[in-house]
């Protein structure tokens, strides 16, 4: 009896409650508002990765903007804006600094060449010009203070004067003459000079060589003249030597003849006239046998008329 009462009891109250119906709405609405939820979400997406992106690119900007490469054969030296010149030298790879605050500045430590024309003077005051080619580079350890004193153009400042200044001091202890004769000696002096000057300064040289050395044209003038001079003496020499020996040639040749006349005349007083008589046949069988090969002489027998009808008397 309970349980039956309890179903009936329930129905009533169903029947009681007045539920609104639930209307089916057509496929085509559905479709249209699952569309516009689809466009809202990726809407969403793409502004979020939009947001991303851009994100990353301001981050990679900064990054970038805090890097710097230092290549092969160079180094840096980092100037501060707050506490100046750091003394640090940064070798090579990528590195970080601060942006607008710090600043990198790049110097090659390799060898560099440089000539270097002076004009100076000699021991005996004869001018001299004179090109130096050095290979040079800085010493890494001083880039800082380099930089502090001398600035990036360094070479431009520091070459050109303690060049000349050991050039001068070098050459003017040497004469025109020795400056040539004695150019190791020069070349070796320079280097060890300049070597020590220039190491004052943070400057390591790896070779120093003289590539060009000239006179002025007074010094040119007066060496040609030189030249001619030694080349005229020594004409003048050969000619005396040889008049000596013309000389001597000619004192052999009449004492041979002497002695010829000596042989002659003992011939003479030996054999008599027999022997002029030999010698004057031999003269004239080489006459004879000269003028047979000549076409323009013809030889006519004495006594006999040939080819011309000549008259006798």
């Amino acid at each position: 009896m309970v349980r039956n009462t309890q179903v009936v009891t329930s129905t009533r109250v169903l029947g009681l409650l007045k539920l609104p119906k639930v209307r089916s709405q057509p496929p085509h609405l559905i479709y249209t508002r699952n569309e516009c939820y689809v466009k809202e979400m990726a809407a969403q997406i793409f502004n979020r990765i939009g947001q991303v992106g851009l994100g990353v690119a301001l981050m990679g900007g900064v990054v970038n903007s805090a890097l710097y490469n230092v290549d092969g054969g160079h180094r840096a030296v980092i100037f501060d804006r707050f506490s100046g010149v750091k003394n640090l030298v940064v070798g090579e790879g990528t590195h970080f600094f601060i942006p607008w605050v710090q600043r990198p500045i790049m110097f090659d430590i390799r060898s560099r060449p440089r000539n270097v024309p002076t004009v100076t003077g000699s021991k005996d005051l004869q001018n001299v010009n004179i090109t130096l080619r050095i290979l040079f580079r800085p010493v890494p350890d001083q880039l800082p203070r380099i930089y502090t004193i001398l600035g990036v153009d360094y070479d431009e400042r520091v070459l050109p004067s303690i060049t000349s200044e050991v050039l001068k001091a070098v050459v003017a202890q040497f004469d025109a003459g020795e400056l040539i004769t004695q150019r190791e000696v020069v070349s070796q002096k320079v280097n060890e000079s300049l070597t020590e000057r220039a190491s004052q300064f943070g400057l390591i040289l790896d070779d120093i060589s003289i590539t060009h050395l000239t006179f002025g044209k007074e010094f040119t003038q007066a060496v040609e003249l030189k030249q001619v001079a030694q080349q005229e003496a020594e004409k003048a020499r050969f000619l005396v030597e040889k008049a000596e020996q013309q000389k001597k040639a000619a004192v052999i040749a009449a004492e041979g003849d002497a002695q010829a006349a000596i042989l002659l005349a003992k011939s003479f007083g030996t054999a008599g006239e027999g022997l002029v008589e030999l010698r004057r046949i031999e003269a004239a069988e080489d006459i004879a046998y000269q003028l047979s090969k000549s076409r323009n002489v013809t030889y006519l027998p004495q006594g006999q008329n040939v080819l011309l009808n000549l008259p006798t008397q």
